[in-house]
């Protein structure tokens, strides 16, 4: 895929993913393990909804890392639990029917709560349609929004009272490049941005994109994050999400957070806080700037040294985002306890091209190159 940046110049070419997200199928699902004792640690926000609560894993089918997880024995099956059993948050888009959404979204809240009520679940939406390359050419059709909308409510009637980190809309960059500057689709995302937030136990992040994308380095890159967020319903959710299909630095993605709260506080919208993907930016890189063939499908390190271009896993899921063990600034670290809820993994580079199907050489690779 050509580097983001230059797509939203115009000269947008990308496939989108929506076309091809698939969940794995599967005709029996494993025995689920007993999942490993994983509580968030509280930040010093004492507010911080992600906090203090158990973490859900998923256990199923649902998850393209689970099957192979399950199937596996010995040293491989240890290796494959750090990305297996991490809390990470599940993808769901339009391949699933509207008709079929809130069973599939019941069922994984189950699955992941696991009896506990109060256990937190994570989970991405990326249900626009047109989206990514296909965005730039064409707005929605009026069936499509009905259906954008009808897909909607049946997710958040399955959601209910539980407990809930719901990442809305990967790539958000790409509502910048909607035909003739149009807002329908951000309008569309601000209709879930309203309806997911007025669930009682459901924190709602809004992608903005990343530190390298748009403008990388620029205030002007700060303003464009704004320009998506604000008619995409920013004000109703509790705030933003940056780096999901990214490489970047989380040293520049709190930069940027920190720098996106004050440009929204400028603009009336105060409050805000935001999380950071960090299941892929173990070596960190600018997605402009990788020099591969493919950087949705980046080289994975060979080592936790590598130097390279390449892609490793990061900090671990964590509300504890000043912990001098991240290796970060402290400037970072100041910023991030003021204004991150959490570093969580909602990027899934252990995917082919970040999407699908789920590659045992790869994922292995991530796990033995890791720095954390």
């Amino acid at each position: 895929m050509t580097p983001r940046s230059t797509l939203l110049c115009g000269l947008l070419v990308a496939a989108s993913l929506a076309a091809t997200l698939t969940v794995a199928p599967s005709s029996a699902e494993p025995t689920p393990v007993a999942p490993p004792s994983y509580t968030a640690q509280r930040t010093p926000a004492e507010e911080n909804p992600l906090a203090g609560h158990a973490w859900g894993v998923y256990q199923g089918p649902m998850d393209q890392a689970w099957l192979p997880y399950a199937a596996s024995t010995g040293v491989k099956r240890e290796e494959l639990a750090k990305i297996a059993l991490t809390p990470k948050a599940k993808w769901f888009g339009a391949w699933i029917p509207t008709s079929q959404i809130a069973a599939k979204v019941r069922d994984y809240i189950a699955n992941a709560q696991a009896g506990d009520p109060d256990a937190l679940v994570q989970m991405t939406v990326f249900r626009m349609t047109p989206w990514e390359g296909e965005a730039c050419r064409r707005l929605p059709t009026k069936g499509e929004r009905r259906d954008y909308k009808a897909w909607t409510d049946a997710f958040a009637s399955a959601i209910g009272t539980a407990r809930v980190a719901l990442i809305l809309q990967p790539d958000g960059p790409f509502a910048l490049c909607a035909p003739r500057g149009s807002l329908a689709p951000s309008r569309l995302i601000g209709y879930s941005a309203r309806v997911y937030s007025a669930l009682p136990d459901t924190s709602v992040y809004i992608e903005a994109g990343a530190a390298d994308w748009p403008a990388p380095g620029s205030q002007g890159g700060v303003r464009s994050a704004v320009d998506i967020l604000m008619p995409a319903g920013i004000e109703h959710a509790r705030g933003f999400a940056l780096n999901g299909t990214h490489y970047s630095d989380t040293n520049l993605e709190v930069a940027r957070g920190a720098a996106i709260v004050a440009e929204l506080e400028a603009r009336g919208v105060p409050g805000k806080r935001f999380v950071v993907n960090t299941s892929s930016n173990g070596n960190p890189f600018e997605f402009g700037h990788y020099t591969g063939r493919d950087a949705d499908n980046a080289f994975v390190c060979t080592s936790p040294t590598d130097t390279r271009n390449c892609v490793t896993l990061g900090i671990p899921p964590t509300t504890d985002v000043a912990n001098p063990a991240w290796g970060l600034t402290p400037e970072t670290n100041a910023l991030a306890a003021a204004y991150a809820d959490g570093y969580l993994w909602f990027g899934r580079p252990w995917l082919y091209r970040q999407n699908d199907p789920f590659v045992m050489k790869r994922a292995l690779a991530l796990v033995r190159s890791t720095p954390y």
